[in-house]
């Protein structure tokens, strides 16, 4: 060990001679386990991980070979947590400052679920306003063709199957209209249960006195 020491003082010393005592030596270890010295990094060892020793055999850096597939999929594994770390800090923040007891929590999701039935509820009174209708210009329609049976009833009125077709579309556009209403006022239940149950979580809240409180 004493003979490796000396072997590197004396090639740190001759480069300082000769470059100044800014010039720095790279350090690594080849596959057979031999450590090597130099003041450039040969092509071959350039992608392997390297020390950085000053004027006094110091290290000062350690500069990263060429990481493996493995590595890197660690590395970005480790990222996504402390992303996904940092963000649900964030909303932790963002809960605990928004609201004061899980009454409130409840008393806004109710609200805006109020919202989306009272959407729901307007949009089925204007569907059966369209289905009673388009019921009526279906009975009018079969009165001609193509939609009589009768082989001397005239052809449809071009008025009147333009407002068969646009009474359809509405019908289709507001029923898509319900659903997607419907959907969203499931995720905000889900939503704010999630941020309840948090908010327990948070406070230390237990099921049990959440249960007598309400």
């Amino acid at each position: 060990m004493r003979i490796l020491i000396a072997t590197v003082a004396l090639f740190l010393t001759a480069s300082a001679a000769t470059a100044g005592d800014t010039k720095k030596v790279y350090t690594w270890t080849d596959d057979e386990g031999n450590v090597h010295y130099s003041d450039s990094i040969p092509a071959e060892y350039a992608e392997r991980p390297k020390n950085v020793l000053n004027e006094h055999a110091v290290k000062i850096d350690e500069l990263e070979g060429k990481k493996t597939a493995e590595q890197l999929e660690a590395e970005r594994l480790e990222n996504e947590r402390r992303v996904a770390q940092e963000l649900q800090k964030r909303q932790d923040q963002a809960l605990l400052a928004t609201y004061l007891s899980v009454d409130e929590i409840v008393m806004h999701r109710d609200r805006r679920v109020e919202l989306f039935q009272a959407q729901s509820r307007v949009t089925e009174l204007f569907l059966r306003n369209q289905k009673r209708r388009l019921d009526d210009l279906r009975d009018r329609a079969s009165r001609y063709r193509p939609y009589s049976d009768d082989e001397n009833a005239p052809m449809i009125d071009e008025g009147l199957a333009a407002d068969l077709q646009a009474t359809r579309e509405t019908i289709e556009r507001h029923e898509r209209n319900l659903e997607k209403y419907k959907l969203d006022e499931q995720k905000i239940i889900d939503r704010f249960d999630g941020d309840i149950e948090r908010f327990k979580l948070l406070k230390g809240i237990s099921a049990t006195s959440a249960s007598a409180s309400s």
